[in-house]
């Protein structure tokens, strides 16, 4: 009895010591697309050693600012012009890791069914940071509605606008903000991640958005100091495996798209 006793306290202590044995992660995210495809990766990481806590925020600044100040291993949300854009605001040195998806940009309209019924003067809601701000007036540009001083500024506002014929005007909001002002604009060009979250199918509500060409690649994101450690290579890797391609083409409809 006791010999038994002994070697279920010993498998117990050994189980324990293996499963302390795994390295955490953390890494913030917002809800969708992003929270969801590293939920369906957290079990591949446990089995390679790798604990997955996932953050999710519902902004695009504190995610950044927390793995800079390592309260945090890594984040996954923003694409590649917004993290040059924050880290020269932020004085930050954060770096990308692996391009996951793209999700292109639209514009959604619950007053009006195509561009084209758009009125003078129609409101047009924006992002109002620099590089999602940038985005919607560049595809703006490209549905012909204005034209910007620079056609490639991606970091564009308003006041980089050089023909406005339809005479809109722009409110710049937090992206987070932009689905709850649909009812509030003509026209609201809105982040697919907050589209998706506001059940949204860009797909199929957008009235205009960007082609599966868009530069807009949302990466992995970490520190110098811990870009190459095994724990964020596993995560990458999980990140680019054949598992979430076919789950992002299942899930999302062509409302994101895989970037590997």
């Amino acid at each position: 009895m006791k010999k038994a006793l002994l070697f279920t306290a010993l498998a117990a202590a050994l189980t324990m010591g293996v499963a302390n044995a795994n390295e955490k992660l953390v890494v913030a995210a917002t809800p969708v697309p992003h929270a969801e495809i590293l939920e369906l990766v957290k079990p591949t990481l446990a089995k390679e050693g790798v604990d997955l806590e996932i953050k999710v925020f519902t902004d695009y600044v504190q995610p950044n600012v927390q793995v800079d100040q390592k309260r945090l291993d890594a984040n996954y949300f923003q694409t590649l012009p917004y993290l040059q854009n924050f880290n020269d605001g932020k004085g930050t040195h954060l770096v990308t890791v692996v391009g996951v998806h793209v999700e292109p940009f639209g514009g959604y309209s619950k007053k009006v069914k195509s561009l084209s019924e758009l009125k003078d003067g129609a409101t047009v809601a924006i992002p109002n940071e620099g590089s999602n701000s940038g985005r919607a007036l560049i595809l703006l540009q490209k549905a012909g509605l204005i034209t910007l001083k620079d056609p490639k500024n991606a970091l564009a506002t308003p006041k980089d606008i050089a023909e406005n014929p339809k005479h809109l005007k722009f409110k710049e909001l937090e992206s987070a903000m932009l689905p709850r002002a649909l009812d509030q604009v003509d026209l609201d060009m809105i982040n697919t991640n907050y589209a998706l979250d506001a059940g949204l199918n860009p797909a199929k509500d957008a009235l205009v958005i960007e082609g599966a060409d868009s530069p807009y690649v949302n990466y992995l994101v970490a520190r110098p100091d811990n870009k190459d450690s095994d724990a964020i290579k596993k995560l990458a890797a999980a990140l680019t495996s054949p598992e979430v391609k076919e789950f992002i083409a299942k899930k999302y409809n062509g409302a994101v798209l895989p970037a590997f």
